[in-house]
C-alpha cells in the first residue's frame, strides 16, 4: 500500500440512487478539478484485500462501506473540524461520486481506514443497503435530539414515500416501538407488502387527508413532492416534529396560507428540520441498525440486481425500490 492508512478493497456492489440519475442527466455532480468526467458510486460495498501498515481495525476479509463525504479546507469550519462534515458550513466539502471526487464504481479502489465501516458479515451483499440507512440514522439521532427539549415519548410516526429511504425510516420507526405509517401513491403491491410486513400501516395516497385528526407526532417526509411538504408543516401533533428528506424539484409554485402554518407550527411548539448526507457514526449507527433487521426483509428491498456488462439498466426508471449494479458477475 502507498498510503500507510488506507485499505484496498474489491468492489462488491453499488446501489443505485435518484442521486445517481440526476448526474447521469446532467442536473447535478461535478467532477474533480481537471477532468472532464465523475467516476459514480457513492453507495457502495466491498472487501478490503490489502491494508496499511498503520490500519489496526480492518483486516483482509472483512466487508466495509466507504463513508461519503470529505470535510472542506476551511480551518474555521467547526464542524468538518469536528467530524461533522454533513454539517459543513462552507459548502466547499467533496464527496466521492458526486463533487468533485470520484465514486466507488470500479473493481478495486482504496480509501482511507478511517472512512470504511465495517459491515456485519451475515448482512453479506445486503451491507449495500449501509450507506442510505445512514441518512436516516442520522434523521432519527436528530429527531430524538429535538425531541429531547421536553418530554418525548412518541407514539406514531408518519413516513411519506415508500422508496428505500422511507422504508428504512419506517424500519427503524419499528425498531423504536412507534406506531408506523407509511403513504405512498403507489397501489398496494410490492411497497404496501414491504410496509406491512415490518408491521406497519399503508397508505396508497398523495394527500394527507388521513391524518388532518388523529395527527401523528413524527413526520419523516421522503418524497420532496412539493404538496406533500407543505401539508406535513401542519399535520402533527402538539409538539410535533418533521423531518425533510426529500428534495424538491424547482420550478412549480403552490399556494400556502403562510398565517395558519405560522400559527400552528408557534402555537404547538413544532419544529421542522432538513437533513441531508451522514458522518461516520451514522454510518455505525446504520449498520447496527440493519445487523438488527430481517435479512428476508432487507433483500426484498433490492428488486434489481443487475451485472456489470448490464450497468446501464440500473439507472433506468422503473417501479421499484432499489437498483444494485453486482461488480462480480
Amino acid at each position: 500500500m502507498e498510503s500507510p492508512d488506507h485499505v484496498r478493497v474489491r468492489m462488491l456492489d453499488v446501489g443505485i440512487c435518484g442521486t445517481d440519475r440526476e448526474i447521469l442527466s446532467g442536473g447535478y455532480g461535478t467532477p474533480p478539478p481537471g477532468d472532464d468526467y465523475l467516476i459514480l458510486g457513492h453507495e457502495g460495498l466491498g472487501e478490503v484485500v490489502e491494508t496499511g501498515p498503520e490500519v489496526s481495525d480492518l483486516r483482509p476479509g472483512d466487508l466495509v462501506v466507504p463513508t461519503v463525504r470529505r470535510p472542506c479546507p476551511h480551518p474555521a469550519c467547526v464542524a468538518c473540524r469536528q467530524g461533522r462534515s454533513d454539517f459543513c458550513y462552507t459548502g466547499d466539502y467533496t464527496e466521492r461520486g458526486i463533487k468533485e471526487l470520484d465514486g466507488f464504481g470500479s473493481e478495486l479502489w482504496t480509501v482511507e481506514a478511517a472512512y470504511a465501516v465495517r459491515v456485519d458479515p451475515s448482512l453479506g451483499e445486503l451491507g449495500v443497503l449501509v450507506e442510505p440507512a445512514s441518512v436516516v440514522a442520522k434523521a432519527w439521532e436528530q429527531i430524538e435530539r429535538i425531541g429531547a427539549r421536553a418530554w418525548f415519548e412518541p407514539r406514531t410516526l408518519l413516513v411519506t414515500g415508500a422508496g428505500p429511504i422511507g422504508l428504512l425510516a419506517a424500519l427503524l420507526g419499528r425498531q423504536r416501538g412507534l406506531e408506523v405509517h407509511v403513504l405512498d401513491r403507489a397501489p398496494h403491491g410490492l411497497k404496501s407488502s414491504l410496509a406491512e410486513d415490518l408491521g406497519a400501516i399503508y397508505h396508497s395516497s398523495s394527500t394527507l387527508e388521513d391524518f388532518l385528526e388523529a395527527k401523528p407526532d413524527i413526520i419523516i417526509e421522503c418524497t420532496g413532492a412539493g404538496q406533500l411538504v407543505i401539508d406535513s408543516l401542519t399535520t402533527t401533533a402538539a409538539a410535533g416534529i418533521v423531518c425533510l428528506c426529500g428534495l424538491a424539484p424547482g420550478g412549480r409554485a403552490h399556494r400556502v396560507d403562510a398565517g395558519v402554518m405560522n400559527r400552528e407550527i408557534v402555537l404547538e411548539n413544532d419544529v421542522v428540520f432538513g437533513t441531508v448526507n451522514a458522518n461516520l457514526r451514522h454510518f455505525r449507527a446504520a449498520a447496527a441498525a440493519l445487523a438488527e433487521a430481517d435479512r428476508e426483509w432487507l433483500g426484498r428491498l433490492i428488486t434489481r440486481r443487475v451485472p456489470l456488462t448490464r450497468a446501464l439498466e440500473a439507472f433506468e426508471p422503473a417501479e421499484d425500490v432499489k437498483a444494485v449494479i453486482d461488480l462480480t458477475s
